[in-house]
């Protein structure tokens, strides 16, 4: 029955009918009918986890380690029991941003950088390829065995076939073929591959129901079940071990890290983040994945242990590979039926890797590399050419060849050296440098592009230096002495005893000195580095992802028509016509009347650009068409930033306080001060931006405006732009004062002149207010003091405006008083307003504090003037404070010393 006519018919047979299942799939979506759209399809999806290296990968694994297999599907395990609090959230922000890869996820985050996008890609191609060999080596290594019925000739020297006459170029054509048909016929990489879904879940059905059959057959057939089979087990010395974990040094650390290894993994490898994230059409069905997954993965184990046993008694030691005990159990006693569909199964587990890591790969090569390239070579003219939606699948399509290609390379020349789960756990290794970048940057909004960059590039290197060189030693690509010696004959720099650190697994090892330098170099750089305003904003969507957010940004305006041009290149006419339709529809927009496209309209086509050519070449090709207003937000976000800069710092400082207790009260206060003050801020920029914008249209619309109108309009306009100054000025004093770098100019100074001078300016803002203003001076002259007069004339500013906003409103009374005794000079502003309670008199003086009036919802200003009067009249040797009873009134006072201004700051 085995004979080669057979092996092809059924092999071809088969991926005709993945052909079939993705073809229907494909005509359901397109009619509107999905025939993945529910959570047992996608829990089936997720088990593309499960390759080549699981149905055959996993018996050569126990025969070598025992019950060690079991870490690569215990830490899926625990991951799923984690899915509601990190893969929903992954989720939620992969739909908002309209996020197409894992790549795009961490570029996106960390605003939306095309570096770190490539980055984030070149780490994935190169990291998995020795992943797309394994598959290959698999289905080629499994069908030369079967091929070979009745005898059992384990194959060797791959490399030495010639290409024509290898199963695995046929095989790799193929799957390219496939990959090609159903996972580039759109576009929009967000929309849903339903039939290359439907697929994957079928193959999942496949390589269960095959492993499950051998493993029943070999238990209750070939033994009388695992009793019997334990039995002979323990009566053979030499394979006792395989029934107890390693009791050598190291060894647990070994399981923890690879436990931890197979965590990041099942998320963090570009298939199953596709599978998982892309592909997910409702974010509900996560919640039975997160346990039928673990449960599949239980079911496809459960006859490992005794496969690998039953191979063991079966086969003389070293005649027949481990990795193939599925496979040529069945053959050695005749079970044709059983070999062909282990060998159907192991095809199914290695042919739906491979077609879903390339789609997710090639997508990333497209819009990481690819895209981001030309956009920004001049001799492309991208901004010239009309439809590229041919031109982008043209690119995802090579590359899905090109990968292809480079992993039946790989296989050849290098893959045949390793058995399966290394060759896996390599891979592993790789895209677990992705872990401190993805995990960090949705919980941590601290964390820098460069902190991200840093720590990927970091540990990528120490994992090519520890696991991908040494596997070139044995293809004679380096010398052994590099392994046994270390390079220069270093013995510190051994790649399996890195800096004399022994005892671990070799992929431990490696896992273990990468992610080290992965995480310092993470939080180390985040820590000395400032997020840019875009980093800030992206932090805050994907952190807070799942908190209502009213987002602060300044408006932008593009043409309709200039906006769908843009569309319609990338992702063609129809489908653009198709999208903004729906988007007219759901606001009732006439696109004939409305001309000019609004901020969400912006967003939205941003968004649709993301799900063709990546977050950061969008946000690129959207810029060309969009104007911005003429005060640009990284002006007033810089400002912003800094002073949340200010506040981080100082909750580091209370960290370090003694009383925890007091000390985590505050950190809490803090941060609600954090937040009021950057809505305060928000909220007093765009008051006066909106009046001035307002006015501005009124007299640029309006020729014939009544002069004396004109007149009051501007006197409007200049009022509302000193408002503005004196809100920007008073931030960027205090951000001074905090970093030591203000200039002070000490002179002699008359303190009467400057309350006087004060006074005067207020003029307008006291009668505004209706309120009255008295100076009560000495009868003997004041003396001078040493001081910056520009300086304590602000103090005295804050002073009066405080007492104005507060004072009673309708007889409202400021009474300013000067004294001097005992060398110094005193001033006290005395108001008959609101009183403030004892409570708030503690921390009036904080910076960000501010006293909420009855009589408004919101305070006016930014909270900061009597922080920076603090900070000026301490810096002159003073000190300043408030008496006050509530309903009662309050005086705010300072004392200033009488000493030679040579002794001054």
């Amino acid at each position: 029955m085995l004979e080669t006519a057979t092996i092809l018919f059924f092999s071809f047979g088969y991926m005709g009918f993945l052909f079939a299942i993705a073809y229907i799939g494909d005509k359901h979506a397109d009619m509107g009918r999905s025939i993945v759209g529910n959570p047992y399809i996608y829990a089936l999806s997720l088990a593309v986890y499960c390759t080549a290296w699981t149905f055959y990968g996993s018996v050569g694994r126990a025969v070598r380690d025992g019950p060690g297999f079991l870490t690569i599907y215990i830490g899926p395990t625990l991951m799923a029991a984690l899915g509601w609090l990190i893969l929903r959230k992954i989720i939620r922000i992969s739909k908002i941003h309209h996020i197409t890869s894992i790549a795009d996820f961490i570029g996106s985050r960390y605003g939306k950088s095309t570096i770190l996008g490539g980055v984030v890609t070149v780490i994935a191609v190169l990291g998995i390829i020795p992943y797309i060999a394994l598959q290959l080596k698999a289905i080629s290594t499994s069908y030369l065995v079967i091929q070979g019925y009745p005898e059992i000739v384990m194959p060797r020297n791959f490399a030495k076939i010639p290409v024509l006459q290898d199963t695995a170029f046929y095989v790799s054509v193929l799957l390219a073929v496939f990959s090609i048909l159903f996972g580039t016929r759109h576009l929009e990489t967000t929309e849903r591959h339903e039939g290359l879904v439907a697929a994957i879940a079928f193959e999942s059905i496949v390589k269960l129901i095959a492993f499950l059959s051998i493993g029943i057959w070999i238990t209750y057939s070939l033994y009388n079940g695992f009793g019997d089979l334990f039995e002979k087990i323990r009566s053979e010395p030499e394979f006792r071990r395989l029934l107890v974990m390693e009791n050598r040094p190291g060894a647990y650390i070994d399981w923890g890290i690879y436990i931890f290894l197979s965590m990041t993994a099942v998320i963090f490898l570009p298939r199953q983040f596709h599978v998982a994230v892309v592909e997910n059409i409702n974010e509900d069905h996560l919640k039975k994945a997160v346990w039928l997954f673990p449960l599949y993965l239980l079911a496809i184990n459960v006859f490992v242990l005794p496969v690998a046993l039953a191979g063991l008694l079966e086969f003389p030691p070293g005649v027949v590979d481990a990795d193939t005990f599925v496979l040529t159990l069945p053959m050695a006693v005749h079970q044709e039926e059983l070999a062909l569909l282990a060998y159907i199964g192991g095809t199914s587990a290695a042919t739906g890797m491979v077609i879903v890591e390339t789609v997710a790969l090639s997508t990333m090569i497209c819009n990481e590399l690819v895209m981001p390239v030309l956009l920004r070579l001049p001799f492309s003219k991208i901004s010239q050419r009309g439809d590229m939606s041919g031109l982008l699948l043209s690119i995802r399509r090579s590359g899905i060849a090109v990968l292809l290609l480079l992993g039946y390379t790989y296989f050849r020349f290098i893959g045949e050296y390793y058995p399966l789960v290394s060759t896996g756990l390599v891979s592993f290794a790789a895209v677990a440098q992705f872990a401190p970048a993805i995990l960090g940057g949705i919980f941590w909004k601290r964390s820098t592009r460069l902190g991200a960059l840093w720590g990927m590039v970091a540990g990528f290197l120490v994992w090519a230096y520890t696991l991908f060189l040494p596997s070139l030693v044995q293809t004679g690509l380096l010398s052994s002495e590099f392994v046994t010696e270390g390079p220069w004959g270093i013995a510190l720099l051994r790649p399996f005893q890195l800096f004399g650190l022994e005892g671990f697994n070799n992929v431990a090892h490696a896992v273990f000195w990468s992610m080290f330098v992965n995480l310092g170099g993470y939080i180390g750089v985040s820590l000395f580095t400032r997020p840019s305003p875009m980093e800030h904003t992206q932090a805050a969507l994907f952190v807070d992802v799942f908190k209502p957010r009213e987002e602060f940004t300044w408006r932008r305006t593009a043409s309709v028509p200039d906006l769908k041009s843009l569309l319609e290149r990338f992702l063609g006419e129809q489908r653009t016509r198709e999208l903004l339709s729906q988007y007219a529809d759901s606001r009732r927009l006439d696109w004939e009347k409305s001309l000019t496209a609004d901020d969400d309209l912006i967003s939205y086509a941003e968004k649709l650009l993301s799900g063709a050519i990546g977050s950061a070449s969008a946000r690129v090709m959207v810029a060309s068409v969009v104007k911005e207003e003429s005060l640009g937000i990284e002006e007033v976000m810089n400002i912003l930033d800094e002073t949340r800069q200010v506040i981080i710092y100082s909750k580091e400082l209370e960290r370090t306080t003694a009383e925890l207790k007091a000390a985590n009260e505050r950190l809490q206060e803090l941060d609600r001060l954090k937040d009021e003050f950057i809505s305060t801020v928000t909220h007093e920029l765009r008051t006066p931006l909106t009046s001035v914008r307002s006015i501005a249209e009124i007299l640029y619309d309006t020729e014939d405006i009544d002069p004396d109108q004109h007149r009051q309009f501007l006197g409007i306009i200049i009022k509302e732009s000193e408002r503005l100054t004196r809100l920007i000025n008073q931030v960027l004093d205090f951000q001074k004062m905090e970093s030591g770098r203000m200039e002070w100019q000490i002179q002699e100074v008359d303190l009467c002149e400057v309350v006087s001078d004060a006074v005067s300016r207020t003029d307008q803002l006291v009668r505004d207010k209706g309120a009255a203003v008295r100076i009560h001076q000495p009868e003997a002259p004041m003396p001078k003091i040493p001081g910056d007069v520009d300086r304590l004339i602000q103090v005295m500013l804050n002073l009066i405006s405080n007492a104005v906003k507060f004072c009673d409103e309708d007889r409202g009374r400021i009474d300013i008083t000067l004294s001097h005794a005992n060398e110094k000079v005193r001033v006290d502003v005395q108001d008959n307003g609101i009183g403030i309670s004892p409570e708030h008199q503690k921390r009036i003086f904080d910076k960000f504090h501010q006293i909420r009036n009855v009589n408004k919802t919101r305070p006016s200003g930014s909270g900061l003037g009597l922080s920076i009067s603090r900070r000026i009249v301490e810096h002159h040797g003073g000190v300043i404070w408030v008496e006050s009873e509530p309903g009662a009134g309050s005086t705010f006072s300072f004392e200033l010393p009488v000493r030679e201004a040579s002794d001054a700051g």
